[in-house]
């Protein structure tokens, strides 16, 4: 029978038919794509003709499609719907991949035809588009230790071939800790939970022939961390939250050596540190532009939460219970607080929040801004959960959207935004199939906290930003650009989020139908700072984590490590990072967000300033900027320089202080 991850799809869009792919299906596509892949690269390598852009980088742009296809559908199951067969398939693939990586950035005739290419570059007649192609393949070459010789060599393709099954076991630890925590509740611990809490905690238990039960799922943790006058259970849930990764399944010495390999990694290339070595190609440049953003960040963002703290434990005192605040007093008497400042309660905000509404809140601003429209598809998908949707504009297809919404098991934490197939020109035109995953506690019907609307923003700002490309090669399109200039179009998303407008007409009552009242949208907005003290300590505190881990010698132990840095910092003892070693997935599961963490925050300076560009025209859907912010940017991909484009958009770089005033730490 042939196998179809490596046949032709005739399918709508060319989408996968995940209703006829099988586990069995992968593992001899991938070995098959593998060696297409291989043949491929040896071709282009040995081919005898002089090299030229056409038979170098473009023959490497067409290379490997069929390995990509089967890895696009793999990938996109494992992380979103895991089987042990899925888990097992991934623990196989990872060092094949890294080792197939190593051998192709090894290939010394095909990095001399690269080589050459890059040192006729002035003399070559090539578009702007093609010379940064050139130029970061070539990078991509070097960075991967293609110009390393005899032993040195062969060490990098032993490091990075063990970093992919370290990434791979700590992913895989981290989702079993999640999946097999669970806090099992009786009726009388449902009281002072809100109805939404109560409902999604049957639901999770229902789904494993129980009770009543809390998980390690965010959507549960924190609305039960926020709402529990049980204070021994609030500490049960926050220890469990906060050691994943440690609970059972132990990431601590994968964190160790992943650290050591990685400076060892960076030291081959010359460098002094991994967080030299990986900062070099960033908007950032070097570890101290970004210990200098986040210290600029830390000490106003530690002034506001130590205030906080006072008042929160002054309300904890009031409640008859003695001692300090604990990190599993925060949430909750933050939560009264707000309620008391803002008279905005969490449980009566969300029936305003539908998810279904927030997809449509999402889909309306993207048409008002860019002229999309989204029509439902049925076509299958890899869980019942999921939906798709045509996106066109003026008629014309531009991509698909799939959306997994709901927490489950078989899921791992946090959200993310990937591309099926990214956009692209050549060698042959393709639309991108773009999916958002999130864990929203799933109920009838699905109510969000304001949190989760705006990660459904945020990632959906993402999904924007792979929709718009417009590039010739799919090696720069979409989200292919620096790490800390790819989190800009999500963060810039979520400010529609919070226009009021948008609120009016979608944030309606899932029973009655009727819009948010007016005052309690302006609580909504005037809350929108509320508590920014701790979220910027918690996310400043593992940004710098990430960033020392990575530079100088690499810690023996990691916890370690991390104590001393928190001590340093003068962390707050009521505040934990939010992301400690042992479940920092976005540094550990991969090179991703390794010492790059900090990109969110760097995003963000960008994000405030950028928004603030539609205010000053007048309105937050004014047709020239978003034009230009298609045109500069979201279209722009990885085609040119971060640093230029936002320039190109704003006409200047921004400064911290548009962060500081957008998170409300500027003194009043």
């Amino acid at each position: 029978m042939t196998n179809l991850l490596l046949s032709d799809w005739n399918t709508p869009f060319g989408l996968a038919p995940f209703d006829c792919i099988s586990d069995e299906d992968f593992a001899p596509a991938f070995e098959v794509a593998l060696d297409e892949h291989k043949t491929e690269i040896e071709a282009i390598a040995g081919n005898t003709d002089a090299p030229t852009f056409a038979n170098t980088i473009e023959a490497l742009e067409g290379a490997g499609r069929a390995l990509d296809k089967v890895l696009s559908v793999f990938f996109t199951v494992a992380g979103a719907d895991s089987t042990p067969a899925r888990e097992a398939l991934q623990r196989a693939f990872s060092p094949k991949l890294a080792a197939h990586s190593a051998w192709v950035t090894s290939n010394k005739a095909l990095f001399s035809r690269v080589e050459t290419l890059w040192s006729q570059r002035d003399e070559l007649d090539l578009s702007d588009e093609q010379q940064r192609v050139l130029m970061l393949t070539h990078r991509g070459f070097v960075r991967a230790g293609a110009a390393l010789e005899g032993e040195a060599d062969a060490r990098m393709s032993a490091i990075k071939s063990r970093l992919a099954v370290l990434g791979t076991e700590f992913t895989q630890n981290l989702l079993a800790d999640e999946r097999e925590w669970v806090m099992e509740l009786a009726e009388v611990d449902l009281e002072g939970l809100p109805d939404f809490l109560v409902n999604a905690a049957r639901a999770a238990g229902a789904e494993m022939g129980k009770g009543p039960v809390i998980t390690l799922s965010r959507s549960l943790a924190t609305p039960f961390l926020q709402s529990s006058p049980r204070r021994g259970l609030r500490e049960t849930v926050w220890l469990a939250f906060t050691a994943r990764g440690a609970n059972g399944h132990d990431n601590r010495p994968i964190a160790a050596e992943t650290l050591a390999l990685r400076q060892e990694r960076a030291q081959l290339l010359g460098y002094d540190s991994f967080a030299d070595y990986k900062l070099k190609t960033e908007m950032a440049g070097d570890p101290q532009s970004v210990r200098n953003l986040l210290t600029a960040v830390w000490e106003p963002a530690k002034a506001r939460a130590e205030a906080d703290a006072v008042t929160l434990e002054a309300m904890m005192h009031e409640d008859g219970v003695n001692g300090r605040l604990e990190p599993w007093d925060w949430h909750y008497y933050a939560a009264k607080l707000r309620r008391k400042q803002h008279d905005l309660d969490e449980a009566a905000l969300k029936p305003y929040l539908q998810l279904d509404r927030m997809i449509e809140a999402a889909f309306s601003c993207a048409g008002r801004l860019f002229g999309l429209e989204f029509a439902p598809l049925d076509v299958p998908l890899y869980h019942p959960d999921c939906r798709a949707w045509e996106v066109t504009r003026n008629g014309q297809h531009i991509a698909v959207f799939i959306g997994d919404y709901f927490a489950r098991g078989s899921k791992r934490s946090g959200a993310w935004c990937s591309a099926m197939r990214s956009q692209a020109k050549h060698p042959d035109a393709q639309a991108p199939v773009v999916i958002n995953v999130c864990n929203f506690a799933k109920s009838d019907p699905a109510l969000l906290s304001y949190d989760d609307a705006r990660t459904l923003f945020h990632e959906f700002g993402h999904a924007l930003h792979q929709m718009l490309s417009d590039v010739t090669y799919e090696s720069i399109s979409g989200t292919s650009v620096a790490r800390d200039f790819v989190e800009l179009p999500s963060q810039l998303f979520e400010h529609w989020l919070e226009v009021p407008e948008v609120l009016e007409e979608f944030a309606t009552h899932a029973e009655t139908g009727q819009p948010m009242p007016k005052a309690m949208l302006d609580k909504v907005l005037k809350a929108a700072n509320f508590d920014q003290g701790f979220q910027t300590v918690e996310y400043v505190a593992s940004a710098l984590v990430d960033l020392e881990f990575h530079s100088g010698k690499p810690p023996a132990d990691p916890m370690a490590r991390q104590v001393e840095i928190l001590e340093g910092l003068g962390m707050p003892h009521q505040i934990a990072m939010r992301h400690a070693t042992p479940h920092f997935a976005h540094v550990f599961s991969g090179d991703g967000y390794s010492s790059g963490y900090y990109s969110y925050m760097w995003s963000e300076v960008m994000d405030a300033d950028a928004f603030a560009a539609f205010e000053e025209a007048g309105s937050p859907f004014d047709e020239g900027m978003a034009a230009a912010l298609e045109e500069n940017i979201l279209s722009k991909g990885g085609s040119v320089d971060a640093a230029e484009l936002y320039t190109r958009f704003r006409g200047r770089l921004p400064g911290v202080d548009a962060l500081l005033k957008g998170r409300g730490l500027t003194p009043a």
